[in-house]
């Protein structure tokens, strides 16, 4: 057997170890500016109705080092007129 996996189960991850994993946020991030990995801050751009999308910026300098589409409420969002 190649990849030394428990023999008779699938490979892949159980239910229980992806529900571990399916949101986390950043703490540090590699900033261009600054040529290291330094903690960031979460900052948010959108409310969309796909999620909410948020920018991490470098603590020291505040660059943009990334972002993120959080879908955990994804749906919520309603739009009065």
């Amino acid at each position: 057997m190649f990849g030394g996996g428990i023999p008779g189960r699938k490979p892949g991850v159980s239910a229980r170890a992806k529900s571990q994993f399916d949101e986390f946020d950043a703490s540090e991030l590699y900033c261009p500016n600054c040529r290291r990995a330094m903690p960031v801050r979460k900052r948010l751009l959108l409310i969309l109705p796909e999620g909410d999308k948020y920018e991490y910026l470098c603590a020291r300098c505040l660059t943009s080092v990334g972002e993120k589409l959080d879908k955990s409420r994804a749906g919520d969002v309603k739009l009065i007129i």
